[in-house]
């Protein structure tokens, strides 16, 4: 599996619409959201050959998110709050999008939940919502779940999300370990450029 294509699966551009879905559910999912001022967490990203690769999550209001892909993997994914980067070193290249036509918008931007999401049917304990532009379902869908849990922060973890696209593949993200609120250095966000510099005229 290409690298790239894998890191561009965790957070593939999609314009996600859908109606408003149970206010009960979305007051506790945003309440979550606008808790977290930080988080770091493990992840893991399957896609639908069964390949996973892991990594460090590390998130911090306002909009700033880090995805450090596991030794071996020369990629990295870095967000300032307007756009999302990522970063091939072994190719030395450099691709940028916003941040608003990817699915990490819901995380990024919790007021956003009410105009992009609605909840489908979950297990006891659980919430998932369901994020799929009706007018462009070339663009996908993505499902994010949230777990209940009375020591977290307004009582959920996000435990992950599926990125389905309109050629039917699929890939998994799971989020295990987190820490929240936790000191995160805002150097953790910085990148090295691995173009060539062009020096002088």
């Amino acid at each position: 599996m290409s690298f790239r294509i894998a890191a561009l699966a965790l957070v593939a551009a999609t314009t996600i619409s859908a109606p408003a879905f149970a206010a009960d559910e979305l007051t506790r999912v945003q309440a979550h959201l606008r808790a977290v001022e930080t988080m770091v967490a493990d992840f893991s990203q399957t896609d639908q050959n069964g390949k996973t690769l892991t990594g460090t999550l590390t998130l911090k209001r306002p909009g700033k998110i880090r995805f450090q892909y596991q030794k071996g993997v020369p990629l990295l994914i870095v967000g300032d709050g307007k756009a999302l980067t990522m970063i091939d070193y072994q190719v030395a290249q450099v691709s940028r999008w916003p941040i608003g036509n990817s699915p990490l918008a819901i995380l990024l931007d919790p007021s956003s939940l009410s105009r992009v999401a609605h909840a489908i049917p979950a297990p006891p304990g659980r919430i998932l919502i369901e994020g799929r532009d009706s007018k462009h379902p070339e663009l996908g869908t993505i499902t994010i779940g949230f777990s209940e849990n009375p020591n977290a922060p307004a009582g959920l973890i996000m435990a992950g999300w599926t990125v389905l696209d309109a050629q039917g593949n699929r890939s998994t993200v799971v989020l295990t370990n987190p820490r929240f609120n936790t000191t995160v250095n805002d150097r953790t966000f910085l990148w090295r450029d691995p173009r060539p510099q062009t020096r002088g005229k």
